[in-house]
């Protein structure tokens, strides 16, 4: 219990003191916010704090802090630790960065900040890779969110497209993400999103309300085996690939620059970008110690731990029956309100890419259209291959962390720029540069490579980010 409640203690302490040291180096100021200055009602409108918390926390926090940590946590203890300090070092700086330098930027999106701050190469290289990853993400969730509603819902246990049921489910959540990507943020998203969010709090309190009715089984660091891993997997790189949303996720990049057109106030940023990061992190330690709990008592069968079924079981162990349903409905809102901010982003990158217009509803069907005919056509494939969720959720792992580095890197440039402590987005992009290069080098579905070889590369890989970045820097100072 120690390693647990001091993970939460550096979450509280580090939220009341990094992030405004953070706040710091980007100085907020009264300047207009481009929910003002580029008002047009469908993607850049003012809203509230509180409002923009809500999209922001529902965006980030899909399956990641859930469906991750139950797998992370097999790491031991150490995992209470490493998420906090993940988080605050790391995942909560990469959002605020992202958000306050897109609303300096007219509400650029990702992609657009990659090619002015680090070139037209590197936009090429990473638009590819973010639509690409934004759009497997949406149809990963409708997958998830479509079979955990059947399942839990509906009784049903065929899930193949076989079953009518299963396709009308799919087809509501589709027409769903169609209605949420086509129309104001303020309409749909910003009315439904707000009672999903109690939704989601009151899931997440009675969990805790278990911990203190049932009690929880956690274990201590052992600092001479901190990795506890039962299949001896190396917990760098593995541990940072498998929890992402809850440490630091480069999805986030394209969720923080949405909201970074609605925000009314730049000193607004850090209750919204980096506090809802640190609640998702907590949603995050939350569901490791209950999967902790349900591991260590022999309550989940050996070849469901891990997987999305153990949910259910930590869901049933801590909360009463009669509740639980609210709990499940709590889990299956995350990857539903992640796959539409997902698209959103998606239909935000390619007009800003092909310069369509979209305060016209015609420009908007102009994405659209084919974008939706690409996530039924992989939703298809996905269902028809017998591992098809398992192959683009692994792949997705991959793209997700490395989107991380231009968003570091990007945030990098921009505080040397302005003469502020770049340090703070450099050393997190350098060890991600490690942590990316570690596991594509040494991975089955990478290139297989022996684990020294391919932590010897990775280092080679980080020497030679140092070089280039160390050029990129210096070439500001030659044209300042």
């Amino acid at each position: 219990m120690f390693s647990f409640l001091t993970g939460l203690l550096i979450l509280l302490l580090g939220y009341m003191s990094y992030s405004k040291f953070v706040e710091k180096q980007f100085s907020p100021d009264d300047r207009p916010t481009p929910a003002y200055t580029i008002n047009y009602g469908i993607d850049f409108v003012p809203l509230s704090t509180k409002r923009n918390q809500l999209i922001q926390l529902l965006s980030i926090a899909g399956m990641g802090p859930i469906l991750g940590v139950i797998q992370g946590i097999l790491f031991g203890p150490i995992s209470f630790i490493l998420i906090p300090l993940g988080c605050i070092f790391m995942g909560a700086v990469h959002d605020y960065a992202v958000g306050i330098i897109s609303m300096r930027n007219n509400g650029l999106q990702i992609t657009g900040l990659i090619e002015k701050y680090l070139g037209k190469t590197w936009y090429c290289i990473f638009f590819s890779i973010i639509a690409l990853a934004l759009l497997l993400l949406a149809v990963v969730f409708v997958d998830t969110s479509g079979d955990l509603l059947a399942s839990e819902f509906f009784n049903i246990t065929d899930f193949s497209l076989n079953n009518n049921t299963l396709l009308w489910i799919y087809g509501s959540i589709i027409v769903y993400y169609m209605l949420s990507t086509m129309f104001s943020i303020d309409k749909i998203i910003g009315n439904i999103y707000p009672i999903l969010g109690l939704i989601l709090v009151i899931g997440t309190l009675l969990l805790v309300i278990g911990f203190f009715v049932k009690g929880v089984s956690l274990r201590e660091i052992n600092f001479a085996h901190l990795n506890m891993h039962p299949k001896n997997i190396h917990l760098i790189p593995m541990f940072f690939m498998t929890i992402s949303c809850g440490l630091l996720s480069g999805f986030h990049a394209t969720q923080s620059t949405i909201i970074a057109r609605t925000v009314k106030h730049e000193k607004e940023g850090r209750k919204i970008f980096y506090a809802m990061m640190c609640l998702e992190s907590f949603i995050a330690m939350i569901w490791a110690a209950g999967a902790m709990t349900v591991y260590n008592l022999n309550l989940v069968p050996q070849n469901l731990v891990g997987q999305v079924p153990a949910i259910k079981i930590i869901a049933e162990y801590f909360v009463p029956s009669y509740l639980v349903f609210i709990v499940i409905f709590a889990i299956v809102v995350l990857p539903i309100t992640t796959g539409d901010t997902s698209l959103r982003a998606l239909r935000l990158n390619l007009s800003d890419a092909f310069k369509i217009k979209q305060s016209s509803i015609m420009g908007r069907f102009l994405i659209n259209i084919p974008m939706f005919c690409l996530v039924i056509l992989s939703l298809y494939l996905v269902k028809t291959q017998s591992d098809g969720f398992a192959l683009i959720w692994r792949y997705f792992t991959f793209a997700n962390q490395l989107i991380v580095l231009p968003t570091f890197f990007c945030a990098t440039m921009y505080l040397y720029k302005n003469k502020k402590n770049y340090f703070i987005t450099f050393f997190p992009g350098l060890f991600f540069v490690y942590v990316d290069a570690l596991f594509i080098l040494n991975a089955q579905i990478g290139f297989n490579l022996n684990y020294k070889l391919s932590s010897f590369i990775a280092l080679l890989f980080v020497c030679l980010s140092i070089f280039w970045l160390s050029k990129k820097l210096r070439n500001i100072n030659r044209n300042n």
